[in-house]
C-alpha cells in the first residue's frame, strides 16, 4: 500500500496533462514516502486517456470512465485508491502539488480530511477575474448557509483523505457534479470525522471547465438536495 495517492480528475486535457504529469510525478519522485498517480478520465473525447496510457508506466494508473462528471470521475479515483492519505489534485495544477505538505503532518495538521483553502489564513489567489470571484463567494455562502458547514472554501481542487474517510464518504457520496465537494465534505461532518481548512496558493486557469450559468445553476440544485438529505435526517 503505497502512503500517498494523488487522484487527478481529467476529462478533454490532452493539452496539459502531461506537463502536470511531469510535475506531480518529479516532485513525488523525491520524496522519502511511497506513492502512486491514479487519472480517473472522465469519458475525455480527445486525446487525454491515450496520452496518459502512452506516457506512463505503473506508478501512473488510468481510470477510462464514461462521462458523467467531476464527482464521478473523483469518486471512481478515490475508490481505487490505495494509499494510506489520498489527494485530490485538479488537472489544471491550480495548487502547485508542493503544498500537500501543508496538508499533512509534519507541516500540516493531523486530521482525517484536510481541505485546501483559497480563505484560510495564508491563502492565496493569483489571477482571478472578478466576476469568478463573486460567483464563487456566492456559491460558499449558499453552500454554508443550506449544508450546515462551517468552511469558508468547499471548491478548492486541494483536499487530502485519510484513506478510511476517503472510503467511506466516497461510498457514499452521489453527486456526479462540481458541488460533490460540499456533499463530501457534509458526510464527513456528519460522520465526525476531523476537518481543517489550510491555505494554499491558487492559480486561475483560462481553460477552467466550469460553464458559469449552467454549472451554477446545477450546483444550486445539488446543495438543494444536501440539504433536503440533512432536513431529512434531523427530522
Amino acid at each position: 500500500m503505497p502512503f500517498l495517492s494523488v487522484v487527478i480528475p481529467a476529462y478533454n486535457e490532452e493539452t496539459r496533462i502531461l506537463d502536470t504529469l511531469e510535475q506531480v510525478t518529479g516532485y513525488l519522485g523525491g520524496q522519502d514516502y511511497s506513492w502512486e498517480v491514479v487519472v480517473a478520465d472522465d469519458g475525455s473525447s480527445d486525446a487525454t486517456a491515450a496520452a496518459v496510457a502512452d506516457a506512463y508506466g505503473p506508478a501512473v494508473r488510468l481510470l477510462r470512465l464514461p462521462h458523467r462528471g467531476k464527482g464521478w470521475a473523483v469518486r471512481q479515483g478515490m475508490l481505487a485508491a490505495g494509499g494510506q492519505r489520498r489527494l485530490l489534485c485538479d488537472a489544471d495544477l491550480s495548487v502547485p502539488i508542493e503544498f500537500v505538505e501543508r496538508l499533512m503532518p509534519p507541516g500540516g495538521p493531523d486530521v482525517d480530511v484536510a481541505v485546501g483553502s483559497r480563505e484560510a489564513p495564508g491563502g492565496v489567489r493569483y489571477g482571478e477575474p472578478a466576476r469568478r470571484h463573486l460567483m464563487g463567494r456566492i456559491f460558499n455562502g449558499l453552500a454554508r448557509r443550506l449544508s450546515g458547514l462551517g468552511l469558508n472554501d468547499t471548491q478548492c481542487g486541494f483536499k487530502l483523505f485519510r484513506a478510511a474517510a476517503a472510503e467511506q464518504l466516497f461510498a457514499r457520496q452521489t453527486i456526479d457534479g462540481f458541488a460533490f465537494d460540499v456533499e463530501a465534505l457534509f458526510l464527513a461532518r456528519r460522520a465526525g470525522y476531523t476537518i481543517a481548512e489550510v491555505g494554499v496558493e491558487w492559480r486561475y486557469g483560462e481553460a477552467s471547465k466550469v460553464r458559469p450559468l449552467r454549472d451554477s445553476a446545477q450546483m444550486l440544485a445539488d446543495l438543494l438536495r444536501i440539504r433536503w438529505r440533512h432536513w431529512r435526517i434531523r427530522n
